[in-house]
């Protein structure tokens, strides 16, 4: 029994005190609770939500190593939705790990080292990845997709990165796609951005799909009868096609990642419109938008905020000191420099180096100065300074850049618009880029409590009702009575994401950034505390709303 809290049902209602039963892991009793209990906790005023559904994660890799999905639970999250983006592990031969493990270091900016380490191969196909996240158990709740590179590689093994598939391919993909949905994945996901690319700067295999591909693709979904399909989209993909996907699918699209750019700032909210303009004519679109300004460290020996810049390609697969003559190369800057002064829908990184600053050098006098100020200073192009100076420092050097979601104003009017759900994590991977696991915490004490964007209710909303609408996950995202005790409990005065620190936890001893809590006085999964007895109370979600 949890008494005296201030009760956010997740579903909007007004806030208000009371009480909240659990039996056998269900929520039994909402308002005046009156049964016994074996166990009572008094909340003493603090606020009592559904448990946060992380919608963008990939943990497909860690959760093989670390069920315990580190920093997700305590950071409130008690339903994690993995392989978005179409960035999954499965299906996977064997001779195609080493593959597939590339990419993702490449794409995912994860440690190879701790890949090859740490991931359990107990599986080839995705029923059998499932069946082994069912029988190994974890945290939190896990909705898996089927993921498009992923069964592109396992069709088309090398060719994935090359071409575009046969009809032939296509079908083998299809029945591979049905196969995993039937085996109870959450839907089918994929991306067309230019900003993924795997080993040597090829493109991620998504991205080779023509739109004949991905409609036979999505298509499956519509033959499953329930499902979404979720893409990272490129600016080349238009809301009008993926219209026609909900059209002919008759299921939502998740459309990620829509995040604001200072240089094009109009743009996000183009696509919102567009979105909303779809749903008016009865279509199933939402996108995918962050609370967190996206920020990240990086060195030039691993530069994911430079790779989607089309004047980087011919720096992406060259090693050692071939890569090292490029950076120095004036016509290769030269080229950087020209893309970055033309206007793009949407680019990662846009030439702000006023926003890119020095963390780690060797010159201690330089950290925590941006760019554009020590350029200045130097007498330098941006750039060359930069470029210069890792190349100075042997590539060490630690650079941090806010790339996107800078101006505030912006994103609390994406945060406020309808047709978005607020997304975007990227828990487990970025692991030594950034780490914004702790979105729902930043959600509910810099944009509530700090910007009074909207009241806790709608946030709540926001965080479990909304995803669990969206994702068809049943019987989760509110505090009824019959629903799972997925419970956050926190204190509303307090709460936030505390700062990053990097520790050295993963396979092999590599490094990652996490963050820790602020605020929060409880998470519960299926009504087990987190931490108790090292349980494992997370179930694999397998059934879904149609």
């Amino acid at each position: 029994m949890i008494r005296n809290a201030l009760l956010l049902d997740g579903l909007r209602s007004p806030a208000r005190r009371g009480d909240l039963a659990v039996q056998d892991g269900k929520i039994v009793e909402v308002g005046k609770a009156t049964p016994p209990s074996r166990q009572t906790i008094d909340a003493d005023g603090l606020a009592l939500m559904p448990g946060i559904i992380d919608n963008h994660t990939h943990y497909d890799a860690q959760i093989t190593w670390d069920p315990g999905l580190a920093p997700s639970p305590a950071l409130g999250v008690t339903t994690a939705v993995i392989g978005n983006c179409g960035f999954t592990i499965a299906p996977c031969r064997p001779a195609d790990r080493e593959r597939v493990m590339a990419n993702l270091t490449q794409v995912e900016g994860m440690s190879l080292e701790a890949l090859r380490a740490g991931i359990r191969w107990e599986f080839e196909s995705v029923p059998q990845y499932l069946d082994m996240l069912e029988r190994r158990g974890a945290a939190v709740n896990i909705a898996a997709f089927v993921g498009h590179s992923s069964v592109r590689t396992y069709v088309m093994g090398e060719a994935a990165t090359q071409r575009v598939a046969t009809d032939s391919e296509v079908s083998q993909m299809r029945t591979l796609v049905l196969e995993g949905m039937r085996a109870g994945a959450v839907g089918f996901s994929t991306s067309t951005s230019p900003a993924h690319n795997g080993e040597g700067g090829l493109p991620m295999p998504s991205r080779l799909a023509d739109e004949r591909e991905l409609r036979a693709l999505v298509g499956v979904l519509k033959e499953a009868g329930r499902g979404v399909f979720m893409l990272t989209k490129g600016g080349h993909t238009k809301i009008s096609f993926l219209e026609d996907l909900a059209s002919d699918s008759m299921r939502p699209v998740v459309i990620a990642a829509l995040l604001h750019s200072s240089t094009n700032p109009d743009a996000v909210f183009r696509d919102l419109e567009e979105i909303r303009d779809a749903n008016a004519r009865g279509r199933r679109l939402v996108g995918a938008v962050s609370c967190c300004p996206l920020s990240m460290d990086f060195t030039l020996r691993s530069p994911y905020t430079l790779e989607g810049l089309e004047s980087w390609q011919p720096a992406l697969p060259l090693k050692g000191e071939e890569f090292r003559k490029k950076l120095a190369e004036k016509s290769f800057r030269d080229e950087i420099r020209l893309e970055l002064s033309r206007p793009a829908h949407f680019r990662l990184f846009n030439g702000e180096w006023d926003k890119v600053e020095v963390v780690e050098s060797k010159r201690k006098e330089m950290e925590q100065k941006s760019v554009a100020q020590l350029a200045r200073a130097a007498g330098k192009d941006p750039l060359d300074f930069m470029l210069d100076l890792a190349l100075e420092e042997d590539l060490d050097t630690v650079f941090n850049a806010l790339l996107l979601n800078s101006d505030e104003a912006a994103v609390g009017r994406m945060l406020r618009d309808p047709c978005a759900m607020v997304s975007l994590s990227d828990a487990g991977a970025h692991l030594t880029f950034f780490n914004d696991a702790g979105f729902g915490l930043h959600l509910l004490g810099h944009w509530v409590r700090e910007r009074g964007l909207f009241p806790l209710e709608e946030a709540a909303w926001r965080l479990a009702g909304q995803p669990a609408h969206v994702f068809g996950i049943r019987g989760r995202g509110a505090l009824k009575p019959g629903y799972a005790a997925d419970l956050l409990l926190f204190d509303p005065a307090r709460v936030a994401r505390g700062p990053k620190k990097r520790v050295f936890d993963l396979p092999a001893g590599q490094p990652r950034l996490t963050v820790e809590p602020v605020g929060v006085h409880g998470v519960w999964i299926n009504g087990v505390a987190l931490g108790a007895d090292a349980q494992l109370p997370g179930r694999l979600l397998r059934e879904f709303s149609a």
